[in-house]
């Protein structure tokens, strides 16, 4: 409820009561020391005597929401003159009100023009040649710093100075007919970077919300299958197989040498190879034991 006037008839309104925490408060002191100032964010300085109430249904009737309302003292009965066709049961002995108009403001005079750089002293240096481009950059830091969430993480890949320094370099009147130069591409930024590496960034700060959350659902997944009793037998007879597999090629060396120490002779010994006569020829002949080795050798490689 909400009535004009001062004193004990405070106006109210009935409503949601407005919640400013201290990223809006920034904002809104930045805001008001610069022309852009949203329509939404404005405070209510029409009525200095308007007081903004939290609804409540046990407290306040449905009528009154969204509603400047104010309370009347009468002398006579509140049932007396009440017609139900015009006004509703719950506004008796209060008046609905509209907000007087704001006050008309005159236009602020021109502003003076800004002293000479190298003449003027170091207060009116900060205010006329380094807060007007600083205030700007640092807003913008702060928003970008909302959407990076940096406010509700203990730890975010977002560096603020990093921000404010490619900001500031792009936004030079100088380069104003340049393009858009990232943070890593600044010749003052690779100089010191390549004398000063930086360790890198972690994958958990580098992850989306989404990315982290497939990765946790992933590796949940597997290990809800890797629980399955049919999948632990699996994995269990291959680990037998990989431990009776282990140093097989060390196994096959140790046959070979132990089956030429029989014979007398040695693997890197070259077989000297005649030329094969003709199959008329050719004397038909048992192999002996090294040559069937030999043979057998040629075969499994």
């Amino acid at each position: 409820a909400a009535s004009p006037g001062n004193g004990a008839n405070m106006a109210k309104v009935v409503g949601k009561a407005p919640y400013r925490n201290l990223w809006e408060d920034i904002c809104a002191e930045f805001e008001a020391t610069s022309s852009r100032i949203l329509e939404d964010s404005k405070l209510d300085t029409a009525s200095v005597s308007t007081e903004i109430s939290q609804y409540d249904a046990t407290k306040h009737s449905p009528v009154f929401y969204g509603h400047m309302v104010a309370k009347v003292s009468v002398d006579t009965s509140l049932l007396d003159h009440f017609n139900a066709e015009y006004s509703h049961p719950a506004l008796l002995g209060h008046a609905l009100v509209q907000k007087p108009p704001p006050p008309v403001i005159p236009s602020p005079p021109p502003p003076s023009p800004p002293p000479e750089p190298h003449k003027c002293s170091p207060s009116q240096y900060l205010e006329h040649y380094l807060f007007p481009v600083l205030l700007p950059g640092l807003f913008e830091t702060l928003v970008h710093a909302k959407i990076e969430k940096c406010f509700e993480r203990k730890m975010s890949k977002f560096n603020a100075c990093d921000f404010l320094a490619e900001w500031l370099y792009n936004k030079n009147k100088r380069r104003a007919d340049r393009k858009f130069t990232a943070f890593s591409d600044i010749p003052f930024v690779q100089n010191w970077l390549k004398d000063h590496p930086r360790p890198p960034i972690p994958l958990s700060l580098l992850l989306s919300e989404d990315e982290a959350a497939l990765i946790i659902q992933s590796f949940w997944r597997g290990y809800r299958v890797r629980c399955d009793a049919e999948i632990q037998e699996l994995r269990q007879w291959q680990r037998e197989l990989r431990e009776e597999n282990r140093g097989y090629t060390k196994k096959i060396m140790k046959f070979w040498a132990d089956q030429e120490s029989k014979v007398g002779q040695t693997m890197e010994d070259e077989l000297v190879e005649e030329m094969p006569p003709s199959p008329a020829e050719e004397p038909i002949r048992e192999l002996t034991q090294y040559e069937i080795l030999l043979k057998i050798r040629k075969d499994c490689m």
